[in-house]
Order: C-alpha cells, then sequence, then structure tokens
C-alpha cells in the first residue's frame, strides 16, 4: 500500500545531478490515489487541527522573538516521545510532557531575552543528547525511530485524533482569553507592567501553550522541523500585512495550507510527510516576501508624489 509511503524509505536510484523514473514515483505517484485518500481521513482533520493552532501560536512567537524557543522546546518533547516509546507507553503523552516541561524550564529561568537564550542553548543538546539515547535502546522498528524526527501522521487513530483535537480545544481556548493583553505583554512588556498588565503570569501561560502546541506539531513534521508550522506561516503572514486581524488569519491559513497539503502530497510518495510540508510553508513564505517588496517598492515609488 502507497499509504504506507508516509514512512520514511531508502531511495534507490537517487544520483546527484540526475532523477530517474523510480525516485518520482516515489516522491509522486497518484495511482490508486482516491482509495487510499479514504484511509487518511483523520490525519486531515488532524493536519487542520493543528495548522489552526500553530498558525494562531506562530503570531505571539513572532512577536515574541521566541523562535529560538520553539526549537529547544522540540528536543525537549523529541526526548519525551522517545522515552515513551522506549517504555511502550503512549508518544503523544511523552511528547507532551517533554514540551510542557522544557516550555516551564525556559518561562521560568529566563525571564530576559539574554538568559532565555542561554537556558535554551543548554536545553537544546541535552534533550536531543536524551532522544538519541532511547532511540538507541529502543529495539522496535527504524521507521518509528525515524518518524519521531521527520513526522508521522498516517496512523491517525480515532482516539489519537480525539486527544489532539481537545488539547488544540484548549490551546486555542486559552488563547482566545488572553489574546489582548498578551499582545499588548508581547509588543511592549514595559508600558504592560506599568499599566497592571500580570506579564510574568502571561508569560508562564504562554510558554505552557507553546509547549503543547510544540507537542502537537511534532506528529506532523517531527521534531527536526517543528519551525514549518509553528514560525513559517506567522512569518509569511507578517511579511505582506500589519493588521492585527489579518496577521493571525492569514498565519492560520498558510499553516493549514502547508499541513493539508502535505499531506495530501505526501500520501502518494514513499518519503516521510515532512519535505512536502516544509517544502509548501517555504514556498509560500518566498511568495510572500516578493509581494511584500513589490507593496514596499510600490510604497516608495508614490510617496515622492
Amino acid at each position: 500500500m502507497r499509504a504506507a509511503g508516509l514512512l520514511p524509505g531508502a531511495l534507490p536510484g537517487w544520483l546527484p545531478g540526475a532523477v530517474d523514473d523510480g525516485t518520482w514515483s516515489r516522491l509522486f505517484s497518484f495511482e490508486d490515489y482516491g482509495a487510499l485518500l479514504a484511509l487518511v481521513q483523520n490525519s486531515l482533520v488532524a493536519g487542520a487541527v493543528l495548522g489552526l493552532v500553530g498558525g494562531l501560536v506562530g503570531v505571539f512567537v513572532m512577536q515574541r522573538d521566541m523562535a529560538f524557543a520553539v526549537h529547544g522546546i522540540s528536543e525537549l518533547s523529541f526526548a519525551g516521545a522517545a522515552l515513551a516509546l522506549l517504555l511502550s507507553a503512549d508518544v503523544v503523552l511523552g511528547s507532551v510532557l517533554g514540551s510542557v516541561v522544557a516550555a516551564l524550564l525556559i518561562g521560568l529561568l529566563g525571564s530576559r531575552a539574554r538568559d532565555r537564550n542561554s537556558i535554551i542553548g543548554v536545553l537544546m543538546p541535552f534533550g536531543l543528547g536524551l532522544g538519541v539515547l532511547f532511540l538507541a535502546l529502543y529495539p522496535g522498528r527504524a521507521a518509528n525511530k525515524f518518524g519521531l524526527l521527520t513526522g508521522q501522521i498516517v496512523a491517525v487513530d480515532t482516539t489519537r485524533l480525539g486527544v489532539l483535537v481537545a488539547l488544540s480545544a484548549v490551546v486555542v481556548a486559552v488563547l482566545i482569553a488572553i489574546w489582548r493583553p498578551l499582545t499588548f505583554a508581547s509588543v511592549d512588556p514595559d508600558v504592560a507592567a506599568a499599566r497592571g498588565v500580570p506579564t510574568r503570569a502571561l508569560s508562564l501561560v504562554f510558554m505552557v501553550l507553546l509547549g503543547l502546541a510544540v507537542a502537537m506539531a511534532v506528529q506532523v513534521v517531527g521534531a527536526l522541523l517543528v519551525l514549518s508550522l509553528l514560525i513559517t506561516p506567522a512569518a509569511a503572514a507578517s511579511r505582506v500585512s500589519a493588521s492585527p486581524v489579518a496577521v493571525p488569519v492569514l498565519s492560520v491559513a498558510f499553516a493549514v495550507t502547508s499541513a493539508v497539503g502535505g499531506i495530501l502530497l505526501a500520501l502518494g510518495g514513499s518519503v516521510p510527510i515532512s519535505p512536502y510540508v516544509t517544502t509548501i510553508s517555504f514556498l509560500i513564505y518566498l511568495l510572500c516576501l516578493a509581494l511584500g517588496r513589490r507593496r514596499t517598492r510600490r510604497g516608495w515609488t508614490r510617496r515622492p508624489a
């Protein structure tokens, strides 16, 4: 079954400077696509939900300049998932616990940007080292090991989908509840604190939400490429708009398009899902970058007149 193509595999025939027909069929093949599509309905719903969460959370990640934190949390999420895999426990639960622990550590120990980056720099290699150790000790299938790094969403059953939807609902609900004060604290934390906004508490709450979002995004693109759902869509949206309404809407649209589009493309191939998701996300960013620069040039051209 080609749906198994979402799992990693070798690419025989791949030669530098040349791509044979066998390689193209591994990347893009739509034989029996309709039958395979019916098998991944849960995966498509999960991808759309995670795109919604990633797009919303990514807006604040960009405002608070925490892209490095996302990568650091993903390493601990990877370690937690790898430990759960080794212990035959729930991988999603292990990923969530690892992410939340990392997020709390960063939030509590790194109140200032300089301290935060130092903490993240310490946590990243530690988490990655632990994850590699746990995977080395795991005696099971190599595909399960590799899937933690590059993503694997083809086998989303009803139970796992329910957990992802429930976690996503919690993240979105809390984020909406604190949206205005969190925006104020993100854009101008000093003024927000002076006006009585509980910036410290908001920061910790957001870090927990970020940890949950990272843990869920890891299920799609893996620990190594989680930035493609939590950073790139929001960065692309900010290139074409500065509106506080348009940026979140565009960010969600870009993230959902990347996640769902990646699943639809990966369904016909035999390589991990992450290259498709990250490529779509990157192309969207390039398009938005070009549009943003074009608008800037037009603005400068019209201003003297």
